[in-house]
């Protein structure tokens, strides 16, 4: 190899061993990596540890209730040497705690003090009018607070049982349950505040330490916390719920980051984080920090097919503690719908700073995609439905008034439709005059004809642009909004999933095991629209693959919108058919002789007119160009 050739692979590796350099982490970063990995370690055994000795000595107790005081004895001082002062909520009572408004119910389990339930009693399970949503329930979730002794043994709170020291409701059918973790210093507990309102989906979670310096490390500044939720499948399309369920977070400071909802995906995050949501489709359960959490490393993944369960999510992170008792931990579940207006009514009469922006759990598209939901399709979308209409009227209504937003832009394309069917004849005539070989011949005599007649060939398009964003505001709309939720149409029984009417065993690539009515109809009206609009280009050879391409369109549209919510293509149908029924109200009121005689006369007056300087160079650089080549081919005849 010569000089370069050394010189080049020098080169490469000292930019990989600078880049190397340059992004290693600090030694904060592998202290605090290390910190999380043994905590979690540590934690991981002393379970296993704590359940196999809880185990053999409930089975000894069990068997030897009349054995001698020394053989109790003896059984206290494991349990002592296992548990620390905790020995005395090594063993307790089995059982839950339920409470309920009007609208959560959940069970909060004695062993570890935990929710192990939560139900929204306003939303059923699919397929099922009796029974309430269940977010997740027994060992779907977990929740765990890991706990240093100040004999150094590591605890987790999941192992360990809390006694119910009070529950009270107030006037205003506002609940707070106070479960204890007893220690055996008096006067020294461990208090898992709940607080449920009487009309809310947020459940408040205040872990409150009464002289716990006595039982806890001294050097205990944070408590590591573990959470775990498998997401159990809801809605009947389970593809599409797979698309929508993903782990979201959100930084002190207004950002919100998510995992990837395609493939198994992992965070970690050493800023600090407002609050961690574990989310489904239409529902969510997210946990909030009064503070902020510290350290987060963040789980999600996707299972199996045939599992009942479609996403797997894992959280460990920490939080700001005070074993003194001088300042709480205070956490905020939320049990419910990701509905816009119920997670964007938490940052109503709230700082900007204090804003938790739940509300970003919803969907909405790119930024101008999302600002049209909110500022138009929303707000419009409630008017309607606050009018008690069913919800197929309430879409119908939408649909109108959105064509009568875009009726300028539609009128815009329509005349300039016009002036292209009117052109028709004479393009046909330049097409038949230029065959393909001399395509550039045959462009020139086309734009000059434009050129003649005023016409642009962008004119009809730019319109369509306008109308591209508020299609695709309904795109991210319509599939999130959770009102279409198990409401009926027609045969489709719940217009926020597919509604087959066809279903076979054998899955087709790219299409399922099923047909969707509404959509193959939405296919059949685009077939209609796109032969309508075809008439009038003109019949030259090379437009046949570009009509080919056309009505191939419709048809991969049957393909793409088969598994999504039949309340979408339903609305895809009656937007086709308005657009139809415009095109054809604009056709019969349209003149042709009228439109050609006022292209002709605008002809007239441009061809009167003096050429602007842009114009009239422009024409002489075109006759340049043209005189070059014909020198050029006679050249190359010679």
């Amino acid at each position: 190899m010569d000089k370069n050739t050394w010189i080049g692979f020098a080169l490469i590796a000292a930019i990989i061993i600078g880049f190397s350099f340059i992004n290693r982490p600090s030694k904060e970063e592998l202290a605090e990596r290390k910190r999380v990995q043994d905590s979690i370690a540590l934690v991981q055994a002393t379970e296993w540890e704590a359940k196999q000795l809880s185990q053999q000595l409930t089975e000894q107790l069990q068997a030897t209730q009349n054995t001698p005081t020394a053989t109790a004895e003896q059984l206290a001082e494991q349990m002592a040497a296992l548990y620390g002062p905790f020995a005395p909520a090594s063993q307790g009572e089995e059982g839950v705690v339920v409470l309920e408004n009007s609208k959560v119910r959940i069970s909060i389990d004695r062993r570890g003090g935990r929710i192990v339930k939560a139900e929204l009693k306003e939303y059923k399970a699919y397929g099922d009018s009796v029974n309430n949503l269940c977010l997740f329930q027994n060992d779907e979730s977990s929740l765990n607070f890991t706990l240093v002794t100040s004999s150094n043994r590591i605890l987790a709170t999941q192992n360990l049982y809390f006694t119910e020291a009070g529950q009270t409701t107030d006037t205003e059918g506002n609940t707070t349950l106070t479960m204890r973790l007893n220690t055996n210093i008096e006067d020294c507990y461990l208090d898992f505040v709940y607080t449920l309102p009487a009309d809310d989906y947020m459940v408040g979670l205040s872990l409150q330490p009464h002289n716990m310096q006595f039982a806890l490390a001294q050097n205990m500044s944070s408590l590591e916390m573990q959470w775990n939720q498998s997401i159990p499948q809801q809605e009947k399309g389970r593809k599409f719920e797979e698309k929508y369920a993903q782990l979201q977070y959100m930084f002190v400071g207004g950002d919100v980051d998510k995992l990837s909802e395609m493939k198994s995906d992992r965070a970690n995050e050493s800023a600090r984080l407002k609050w961690i949501a574990y989310k489904d489709q239409f529902f969510s359960t997210v946990m909030i920090a009064e503070d902020a959490f510290e350290s987060s490393t963040m789980e999600s993944t996707p299972l199996n097919q045939h599992s009942r369960y479609i996403k797997e999510y894992k959280t460990t992170t920490s939080l700001p503690w005070d074993i003194t008792g001088k300042k709480y931990t205070n956490l905020k579940y939320y049990f419910g719908p990701n509905h816009y207006n119920t997670l964007k009514a938490y940052d109503k009469d709230v700082t900007n700073a204090e804003q938790l922006h739940l509300n970003e759990l919803v969907p909405l598209g790119w930024k101008i995609v999302a600002w049209i939901n909110k500022i138009i399709v929303i707000p419009m979308f409630d008017l309607f439905m606050s009018w008690g209409l069913h919800i197929g009227w309430v879409i119908l209504l939408m649909t109108i008034v959105i064509k009568l937003i875009l009726l300028p832009f539609v009128f815009a394309s329509n005349k300039s439709t016009a002036k292209m069917r009117v052109l028709k004849p004479q393009l046909d005539e330049i097409n038949a005059k230029y065959p393909p070989e001399k395509m550039q011949e045959r462009q020139q005599a086309t734009m000059a004809l434009y050129q003649k007649a005023g016409v642009s060939p962008m004119s009809g398009c730019l319109p369509m642009l306008f109308q591209f964003p508020v299609l695709m505001a309904m795109f991210w709309f319509l599939p999130t909004a959770i009102e279409l939720r198990g409401q009926s149409l027609f045969w489709a029984d719940d217009l926020s999933t597919y509604d087959a009417i066809i279903t076979w065993n054998t899955p087709i690539p790219l299409f399922g095991t099923h047909l969707s009515l509404f959509c193959l109809i939405m296919t059949v009206v685009n077939i209609v629209y796109t032969h309508i609009t075809m008439q009038q280009q003109s019949g030259g050879q090379e437009m046949k693959m570009m009509r080919w391409m056309m009505y191939l369109m419709p048809l991969m549209f049957l393909f793409f919108f088969n598994d999504y919510a039949a309340g979408l293509s339903y609305y895809y149908f009656l937007s086709l058919l308005l657009t139809i029924v415009q095109t054809m109200i604009f056709r019969l009121t349209v003149d042709d002789k009228k439109v050609l005689a006022e292209m002709e006369a605008n002809a007239k007056k441009k061809g009167s007119q003096k050429k602007s300087g842009l114009a009239a160079r422009l024409e002489a650089m075109q006759r340049e160009q043209q005189r070059l080549a014909r020198e050029q081919a006679k050249k190359n005849m010679r």
